[in-house]
């Protein structure tokens, strides 16, 4: 997958505060393959916003 416009990538702080859920959850759902993590290894990581609303959307209800 190629990597998204910078505009578009949030740190994991601000992609928890969007999902509602803990930093911990978004690393967990890193590792479970449910979320892209963008960045080089040993630094800040960062999320596709457009990602984490299509998988806000699939956690409805």
């Amino acid at each position: 997958m190629s990597r998204p416009p910078n505009h578009r990538l949030v740190p994991t702080k601000v992609a928890a505060l969007a999902m509602g859920v803990s930093e911990a959850t978004i690393r967990k759902w890193v590792s479970r393959g449910k979320l892209t993590r963008y960045g080089p290894p040993n630094s800040r990581s960062q999320f596709d916003i457009e990602e984490l609303t299509a998988l806000s959307v699939q956690r409805r209800p």
